[in-house]
């Protein structure tokens, strides 16, 4: 290809990634930001908090005008503050900068203290990790791929001559096999084909991938494995691509012809006796704060901290394009960054309320995303009820909900979190996965004969086009404070007397509580066998029947990782190696594979932290649920999703002395 053919091939897509001759855009002087001060320690940081941070660390020299911050969050307050803090005194305020210099590959940490006075309380170099990729680093990518003779060869070879037909998706590959290399910031380039539709992913450019190093700013290898036909099917699901549509169905709506039934101070939510704060983390997403239940009057802790604290979704095909694909969804994109707002009446009811959530961009810039997080009320079904046949009387209860939701993009995958609090004390959290499969191109004639020869790493899915392999694992970490932080873990399983004297019919079973003392005996898998379940309890309350007043988890679906032990991804996503694990908390704790995931080399996070083995028994307790769904993909599933839901509760257990629910009220007439 001629210097004229690729220069055109450089400005159109230069121009697509947003790239102009003069380089990348700052703003060098903004007017100074000042934040207005909060009420609360934990009330949702605004764009002039993030924005303050930023100015400081600039004021004092530590960053330039090339410095990327791939990560800004809160760096949220001790437990001890938290207890200490009363109203109308100043307000802990901190925020945890991640920078990273292009020029040297250096990362760094910053804690920096909003509180007057405001200053920079520390700065570390963090050796040997890569932060989170971030919009600079995919930007970047896209250039360099373009550049690159081979790569417009490539495509030509393919019959592909614009590349504003093409779209590129940059994945975090994880660590080099070359030594040498694996110390620079690495990604890898999968090209789509998308013509001149803006359908993205339903049409693979098969077998070509671009290695990218972003520190030596070259592709420094390039697989092409062949010509795989792109294909046809361009993957349209809008109303006017889908062909005849059924008779719109009547609107189903739950009003409040008396208003709604919780209220909104802030990001403080109270409702039916819940109280909790919510807000939005860059990283984790969704995060509920002091989460406690007004009990006669009495506020009572039970969660300090619920979040996602790590995602990990590795495919299944063994081929070498495809085996080493491991999205860590979190520790490597940043769940919080991907943010999809929520559209009323689209993916949340109409009368919904949203909260927005402010952010800092890799560039520095605050900015805020508008309803980032919904909150409704929905029909819960039948709360109680029983029906007395002999008096021919009903006592029955309709229950409501709150539902707190947000959802995220990343690339072709969508998901929604949702925290569901019910009126009879109990909470349920239900990760919801919709979006787009990751496609694989194949010749037109693979998996055609039906379910028993389908090909055995995906299924097909459209011509030429097999949706491959793969599983989802979520780790939620809950900060358990029963009644107090002085907590400890028990397992509970039922399993069956053997027959004998003591079951001589052979109708008996028991459920025993077993505790689990330390760290690494906390390390669980489940049993259908023995409907395993764990209980958190506090040792010194007592219910009004003299039992440990406590919170258990309970299971829903869930998967065992197919990867092998020693499988690279399995090694650095370790905490999928057991459904529950429990720790003493420890402040820095948060991520279940380590704070730098990214090309990391395993054995980071959870595997680590249990390795000291700490004691479990009225400690301050840390949960970490892994939920493992396995997906299979069928045909009803293109060219998008519909929601698969998986997820857990967490029910009282002898934190209460009867149901209660029943001091809930018969409801007007239905």
């Amino acid at each position: 290809m001629g210097d004229t053919s690729r220069c055109t091939w450089l400005l159109v897509a230069l121009t697509l990634g947003g790239f102009s001759c003069a380089g990348r855009e700052r703003r060098s002087s903004e007017p100074a930001a000042q934040a207005l001060q909060p009420d609360h320690p934990l009330s949702a940081f605004s764009q002039a908090e993030f924005k303050q941070a930023l100015q400081l660390l600039r004021a004092q020299g530590h960053v330039t005008e090339t410095t990327v911050f791939p990560l800004v969050v809160p760096r949220e307050p001790s437990k001890e503050e938290l207890e200490s803090f009363q109203a109308g005194s100043p307000v802990p305020r901190r925020v945890l900068v991640v920078a990273y210099e292009p020029a040297q590959n250096q990362t760094f940490e910053a804690v920096v203290r909003l509180t007057p006075p405001g200053t920079v309380e520390s700065w570390t170099l963090i050796p040997g990790v890569q932060p989170p990729l971030s919009k600079h680093a995919f930007d970047q990518a896209k250039e360099l791929v373009w550049r690159d003779e081979r790569w417009t060869a490539a495509l030509h070879r393919r019959g592909v001559d614009r590349p504003d037909h093409i779209y590129l998706d940059i994945w975090a590959m994880g660590p080099s096999e070359d030594p040498q290399r694996n110390s620079h910031r690495l990604v890898k380039a999968l090209p789509f084909f998308k013509g001149d539709t803006h359908y993205t992913y339903a049409r693979p450019v098969e077998g070509l991938i671009a290695l990218v190093d972003l520190t030596e700013q070259k592709v420094v290898e390039l697989i092409d494995q062949g010509n795989v036909p792109i294909p046809r099917d361009v993957g349209a699901y809008d109303e006017q691509s889908v062909g005849p549509l059924r008779p719109r169905p009547h609107p189903v709506v739950l009003t409040h012809p008396e208003g709604r039934n919780f209220s909104l101070a802030g990001n403080e939510v109270r409702w039916q006796n819940w109280r909790f704060r919510v807000d939005v983390h860059p990283r984790e997403g969704p995060v509920l704060h002091l989460v406690t239940y007004a009990d006669q009057g009495r506020e009572r802790k039970i969660l300090h901290r619920l979040s996602l604290s790590e995602m990990v979704v590795p495919y299944g095909d063994p081929q070498g394009t495809w085996s080493w694909r491991s999205a860590f969804d979190v520790g490597e994109y940043g769940f919080g960054d991907k943010i999809s707002p929520l559209d009323p009446g689209a993916d949340v009811p109409s009368n919904a309320t949203f909260l927005p959530a402010a952010f800092a961009d890799d560039s520095g810039k605050a900015q805020e995303t508008p309803r980032a997080v919904a909150l409704y009320e929905r029909d819960g079904g039948v709360l109680w009820k029983h029906y007395d046949a002999h008096l021919k009387r009903n006592e029955a209860r309709l229950g409501i909900e709150l539902v707190v939701t947000f959802g995220v993009v990343v690339e072709n995958y969508d998901y929604l979190l949702n925290y569901i609090f019910k009126q009879d004390g109990s909470l349920e959290v239900e990760a919801v996965l919709t979006g787009i499969m990751l496609a694989k191109a194949v010749p037109p004639h693979v998996g055609t004969a039906g379910h028993a020869e389908h090909d055995l790493y995906g299924h097909r899915v459209a011509e030429g086009v097999v949706a491959v392999h793969h599983q989802h694992f979520f780790s939620f970490r809950l900060d358990f404070d029963v009644d107090g932080r002085r907590n400890s873990v028990l397992e509970m399983n039922s399993a069956p007397i053997p027959p004998g004297p003591a079951n001589p019919q052979g109708n008996a079973f028991s459920m025993r509580m077993e505790p689990l003392r330390t760290e690494m005996q906390a390390q669980r898998d489940m049993s259908l066998a023995n409907a395993r379940r764990w209980l958190i309890i506090n040792p010194q309350e007592r219910n009004g029947l003299g039992h440990p007043t406590g919170y258990a988890l309970l299971p829903g679906e869930n998967s065992l990782p197919f990867a092998a032990p020693d499988n690279l991804s399995r090694r650095r996503a370790g905490f999928i190696n057991h459904a529950f694990w429990a720790t003493r908390y420890a402040p820095g704790e948060l991520s279940a594979a380590g704070a730098y995931p990214n090309q990391s080399q395993g054995g980071d996070g959870l595997p680590t932290w249990v390795k000291d083995d700490q004691p479990l028994v009225n400690e301050d307790v840390v949960v970490w649920y892994t939920l493992g769904v396995t997906h299979t993909p069928r045909p009803e599933e293109w060219p998008v999703m519909p929601t698969a839901h998986a997820g857990f509760k967490l029910l009282p257990v002898g934190f209460f002395t009867r149901n209660p629910a029943l001091d809930l009220p018969e409801g007007p007439p239905r």
